[in-house]
């Protein structure tokens, strides 16, 4: 009998993995779909990208992203396969189906029927932070650089002159005029080269202001094609180089310098450069003259204060110092500003003349007086600050809240009693760097405005001088190495090491660099496979180490042994699955480990007690164990995956944690989520993002991205109870953003009883969840009225069964209470598919303060504002003059409709909206609509433009031609506002 039952059991294996090899071979057939329609997509928007002014659609980007995803998934079953593990067989199967429900999912959504792209319309870019033109020669510079560059016989024109002359802030002038003047180029680009320039690099920063991807050529001449082709196709443009370094033939980058094509303008400190770049006009910038930069320097000291006769005759002698170069004019003016003492001035003088004896080289004065600035700071901290700066690569965008987080792992901020006033410390020591002149603020180019701080190369090259000598630091970042320096080169006396951003891909075995005094060595950005264990042996000071960015796949044992280590950063270095133990590292106050390979808590992190900063956003990371943060009580910031089934965080444990400011992770269940947001009330974190239920890998919904007190539920029961009681969902008080997802046990958000206490909820998104039926319903009960007073944005996608917005009681006469929705700006409806009427008449009147309406995809929708359903509804809104029904909305700024197969009306025949900011309106296959209930002003009994309308986008054309108005002349008037395009 064992003996049959191992042959029946064997024969269900065998079954089994039949049945599972069908349902995988299935699976490839859709992933084979899905295959050809990725490569058919990146062909047709490698194509259309080249064509002038195309764009490839968010939503296109999204679906890549997504299909990228399932590829991985895909590759992972394929090889579980292969291992034949058929102990999961159960969790197997239903991951081939669940897989092959998504990639079916996106073979469908990957047909794009509004197109690829579309027309980004591009401007000639915005104008640039400047100084003003100072001395007649600049003013002088700028007329016949701007006379040659209307004339078509020169199409090169180099401007040199040595560091800190003036020329970016003269070609920056330049850039400005082209951008103010509409006759003149239609594209102007401006790409900042820098020493570390390579014909490759050049090609990316062109191609990213062309929106031209090149991320898959990688043969230099078909880069070089692919760029000369986009450039021509943009005739009539200006591209500007600035701070080139060497000479370099255009034609290997791709620049088609031609008339009535590209021109370029470059500057460079070289004339050599200039010649050989074959510059037809070639402008030399010379410092200022006396009277001018005495001028200057007079402007930058600021006139706070007013200086005595004898102290400006001093004065004039310090910006004698300054050679007239306006950049080091404006650094000791910044350095001087407020000092009235002449005792200050004289000291100040005395030093800059005793620190130039011997110099004759013109920059190397320079260089006095930045130092100058630079011990003028007068505070050892602040300068460490600057000098830190050094450690990054030329003319890098430093991220202000990342170089605050270093100067905190430094020790240049003094601890105290929280990370927001450590933060506010770090703001106003970079505050008075820039104040100095010694740090330019910048804004970057990435979402939300990031603020940057960059250093001015010549201001750069001073700090490397000062950190030759004391503090010692050896600096080779961004300049391209391969190897990492040779071990006669980790002198003794290091302090720091900054060879980040480079091409350092192995370590060798036999070098042990004897640097006792190293504190810092970053490491980050390179292509790091591997580190010997040799090579931390003789560094036992180390106390900040960055290695995110890297390819390492084993860390050394003799990481363990780093006792003094403050700082370990191993942000995306994923394909390590293990950390050596922590347990020696007791001083450690900062360890990331967003986006490692590891799979369990690293060893020894219980006796981290000092540790203030922990990021555990490790995909693969399968589990917490129990009690891992109890002994951490220092913790201020905490982040954990969120999209793992099994990783989950315990809310009591959390909750113990009370100098927690940032936390963000998946809370295990309902119960465990109350408990933590009823710890909220006597005090926690300011910066929050609470999720409860299973998450997308690596997707956090992008509207979120602005609050600080966020909640994410998803697939997950948000009530156990019936009555509203304990069982019931918990949400913080001051909760800012609420998103549900596959939510499916309420029926509008009036079940989610402590939503009526989130006083302070900006946004809300409801997405999936296929028992909503109305956003808010009001009732007679008081208990069931919800107003929402303080939301700003509200969204809601993919809600098969939504019928109504609001569902009131007939008996309160349709009307929403008063204050619902008072402050709604936002409002975005995507793919709900039963809903016929948005907004009833009396809730529009509450909606005083929306700016913009998004209806997209709702395939029943019949009306945006639904016909009155009472007498005293009508006679609320009536015009008594003209009959006629008016719905205002002051506010309104965009209306946009897509895709709404069954809309007939905005609102009835007998009304009009008078929306007087409104700025756009955009139509796409609303073909059963007729009317536009838009009200024109009129003047003279005739209507005249609307005072604010800049743009109308509508497809098709036919169908917008056909369209009433209400005055035979308001289609006339509006036809100049007209874009007819698919692509809207």
């Amino acid at each position: 009998m064992a003996k049959l039952g191992k042959i029946i059991d064997m024969g269900e294996q065998l079954c089994f993995c039949n049945s599972l090899d069908e349902k995988m071979q299935k699976l490839k057939r859709k992933w084979e779909d899905l295959s050809s329609r990725e490569a058919d997509i990146n062909k047709e928007l490698e194509y259309a990208e080249s064509l002038y002014l195309k764009k490839r659609r968010q939503q296109v980007e999204n679906w890549l992203k997504n299909v990228e995803r399932i590829n991985r998934q895909v590759h992972s079953l394929e090889q579980t396969l292969e291992e034949r593990r058929l102990l999961g067989r159960v969790q197997l199967w239903k991951r081939v189906e669940e897989l092959t429900g998504e990639v079916t999912q996106l073979v469908d959504q990957g047909r794009f029927p509004g197109g690829l792209t579309f027309e980004a319309h591009e401007t000639k870019g915005d104008a640039l932070l400047t100084t003003k033109l100072v001395g007649q020669k600049f003013q002088t510079n700028m007329d016949k650089i701007w006379t040659c560059l209307m004339q078509d016989e020169v199409l090169i024109i180099g401007i040199y002159g040595m560091g800190g002359v003036g020329k970016t802030t003269l070609v920056t002038h330049i850039h400005n005029k082209l951008i103010e003047n509409p006759n003149t180029f239609d594209h102007v680009f401006w790409i900042t080269v820098s020493q570390d320039f390579s014909i490759h690099k050049l090609q990316n920063d062109i191609a990213r202001m062309l929106h031209l991807d090149l991320s898959n050529v990688d043969d230099e001449k078909k880069r070089a094609a692919k760029l000369a082709q986009a450039l021509m196709r943009r005739q009539q443009s200006v591209l500007i180089l600035d701070d080139v370094w060497n000479h370099f033939v255009l034609e290997k980058v791709g620049i088609p310098v031609r008339v009535n094509g590209c021109k370029l303008i470059l500057t460079t400190r070289s004339l050599d450069v200039c010649r050989r770049m074959g510059c037809q006009l070639i402008i030399k910038v010379e410092p200022l003259s006396k009277e001018e930069a005495w001028s200057l320097f007079l402007e930058k000291v600021g006139n706070e204060i007013s200086l005595s006769p004898e102290v400006k005759d001093i004065a004039r002698s310090v910006a004698k110092e300054c050679a007239g170069l306006p950049l080091a004019i404006t650094i000791l003016a910044g350095s001087m500003r407020g000092v009235d003492d002449i005792c200050e001035w004289r000291n100040a003088l005395e030093i800059l003349k005793e620190s130039k004896l011997g110099q004759d080289d013109m920059e190397t004065e320079v260089f006095l007086v930045l130092r100058f600035s630079y011990w003028s700071l007068n505070d050892s901290k602040v300068q460490h600050c600057f000098l830190y700066g050094s450690l990054y690569p030329e003319d890098y965008k430093i991220k202000r809240e990342e170089l605050i987080e270093r100067f905190i792992d430094e020790g240049f901020i003094d601890r105290m009693k929280s990370r927001q006033v450590e933060f506010d410390r770090g703001h106003t020591i970079l505050n008075k760097l820039e104040n100095s002149c010694l740090l330019e603020g910048i804004i970057d180019d990435f979402p939300n405005e990031n603020k940057c701080v960059k250093m001015h190369d010549l201001v750069r090259d001073m700090a490397l001088q000062i950190v030759i000598v004391s503090p010692q630091f050896m600096v080779e970042a961004g300049v391209g190495l391969e190897d990492i320096p040779d071990e006669e080169k980790w002198t003794k006396d290091l302090e720091k090491v900054s060879l980040m951003h480079n091409k350092i891909s192995e370590i060798p075995s036999s070098l042990s660099p004897r640097c006792p005094k190293l504190s810092t060595l970053m490491l980050q950005h390179n292509s790091l496979r591997r580190i010997p264990d040799s090579f931390f042996w003789h560094m036992h000071g180390l106390e900040v180490l960055d290695l995110s960015y890297n390819g390492i796949e084993y860390l050394p044992n003799s990481l363990s042994h780093l006792e003094n280590l403050t700082s370990l950063l191993l942000r995306e270095c994923d394909k390590i699955e293990h950390v050596p133990s922590l347990a020696k590292l007791s001083a450690l106050r900062r360890l990331d480990l967003w986006h490692t390979g590891i799979s369990e808590v690293p060893n020894g992190m219980e006796m981290l007690v000092n540790l203030r900063y922990l990021d555990l956003y490790a995909p693969n990371l399968k589990m917490l164990p129990v009690g891992t943060f109890t002994k951490l009580s220092h913790l201020q910031y905490l982040v954990v995956y969120r999209s793992s089934e099994t990783l989950k965080v315990n809310g009591e444990e959390v909750a113990h944690l009370k100098r927690l400011e940032t936390f963000s992770g998946q809370l295990s269940e309902l119960q465990n989520f109350n408990a933590y947001v009823k710890s909220l009330k006597v005090g926690g974190p300011s910066n929050y993002l609470l999720q409860m239920g299973l998450d997308d890998p690596d997707v956090t919904p992008i509207e979120s991205d602005t609050f600080d007190k966020r909640v994410i539920l998803k697939r997950c029961i948000l009530s156990t109870s019936r009555d509203g009681g304990e069982d019931s969902l918990l949400l913080p008080e001051d909760i800012e953003f609420l998103y549900i997802q596959e939510c499916n046990d309420v029926r509008s958000l009036c079940g989610i009883s402590s939503l009526k206490n989130a006083n302070n909820l900006k946004a809300c998104v409801i997405k999936k969840c296929n028992r909503v039926e109305h956003v808010l319903s009001h009732y007679s009960s008081p208990s069931s009225i919800l107003t929402l007073q303080s939301l700003e944005s509200l969204r809601l996608a993919f809600l098969q069964n939504l019928s109504d917005f609001i569902r009131c009681d007939r008996a309160l006469s349709q009307s929403p209470p008063s204050g619902t929705l008072a402050c709604l700006k936002e409002f975005r409806i995507y793919n709900c598919p039963n809903i016929k009427k948005l907004f009833m008449p009396r809730l529009l009147m509450c909606l005083q303060n929306l700016e913009e309406i998004h209806v997209d995809d709702c395939r029943q929708i019949e009306e945006i504002v639904a016909a009155a359903s009472d007498e005293n509804e009508v006679e609320e809104n009536k015009d008594k003059g003209l009959g006629t029904t008016i719905f205002t909305l002051p506010k309104l700024r965009c209306l946009q409709l897509w895709d709404l197969p069954q809309l007939k009306s905005i609102c009835n025949d007998n009304a009009v909206l008078v929306c007087d900011s409104l700025q756009e309106i955009i139509a796409r296959n609303c073909r059963k609509l007729k009317r536009i209930p838009l009200s024109l002003p009129l003047l003279d009994g005739q209507p005249s433009p609307h005072p604010s309308l800049q743009m109308i986008k509508a497809f098709p054309e036919q169908w917008w031609e056909s369209l009433e108005w209400d005055h035979p002349n308001a289609k006339n008037l509006l036809q100049p506002l007209c874009q007819f395009t698919r692509y809207v």
